[in-house]
């Protein structure tokens, strides 16, 4: 068993470090921490880090949030590829902008409702139960749909987008690998999304649809990227002047339809 405590971020500390200055206003100093692939099973005390912003915990065996009290001032938080099972223990850090939980064991992402500033989360990759998919706490989502920019679920075995339709600042969605198939569900949430800038659904059902690209770039006018590639202003163009003929051309139709019944009532 390795605790990340003070004694081994001394161990890992410079010797440049510990030479200069004494160790615990070292401590008070640092910004930065990482502390990767240090086969690290639990956080311990680590509360004289009063000033730490980026923390770095990933590859590790890490499998409870725990003892982040003291981290007000932490931005980013990298625990991907752990064996966490549970989002918790989060509401102390006020300032946390980019939080990092891929390859991890989480079912449901919750526990985020007292973090309203965050950016960016990532939990793509989880190790779900066969034939699970990764659920989203309402009242998290609510908390994060000012703030949250970009979202990265890839390969969590997801069949539908439209509880995350809440996200209404969302720029960047990364869903790669999920089991995404209904056109109609995707349209719902594109026309909620209106600062969407780049999406990527590589990997999915639905990128077999008939027409696929071309009915997304109709449906949303701020999508720059599509599965990685750049969608062109003249195609866009096209589209819309395509989809708009195509409906007068429909009304046209329907209105002699209805002239013809008229006629032939009479």
């Amino acid at each position: 068993m390795v605790q990340l405590t003070m004694d081994l971020i001394a161990k890992n500390a410079s010797h440049k470090n510990r030479s200069e200055e004494d160790f615990g206003q070292y401590l008070q100093k640092i910004t930065h921490l990482n502390l990767s692939d240090k086969n690290i099973d639990s956080i311990g005390d680590l509360s004289f880090c009063k000033n730490l912003r980026v923390l770095y915990l990933y590859d590790n065996k890490i499998n409870q949030i725990q003892n982040l009290d003291f981290a007000s001032n932490i931005t980013h938080l990298y625990l991907q590829n752990n064996c966490i099972s549970s989002i918790e223990n989060l509401s102390s850090l006020k300032k946390l902008e980019k939080l990092y939980l891929g390859g991890n064991y989480i079912t449901v992402v919750e526990g985020l409702d007292k973090v309203g500033g965050l950016r960016e989360l990532h939990v793509e990759n989880q190790h779900l139960p066969l034939g699970e998919k990764l659920l989203f706490d309402p009242v998290s989502l609510n908390s994060l749909a000012k703030s949250l920019s970009v979202l990265n679920i890839s390969n969590n075995n997801i069949d539908e987008l439209e509880e995350l339709a809440v996200l209404e600042n969302l720029s960047y969605l990364k869903a790669v690998n999920n089991r995404l198939k209904h056109m109609k569900d995707l349209e719902v949430v594109l026309k909620k999304w209106t600062k969407l800038r780049r999406i990527d659904l590589t990997g999915n059902p639905i990128c077999q649809k008939p027409k696929y690209k071309d009915r997304i770039i109709v449906q949303s006018q701020t999508l720059e990227s599509l599965d990685g590639k750049e969608i062109q202003e003249v195609e866009r163009r096209f589209l819309m002047n395509w989809k708009a003929s195509r409906a007068a051309r429909k009304k046209s139709n329907e209105r002699m339809t209805n002239e013809h019944a008229a006629h032939e009532k009479f």
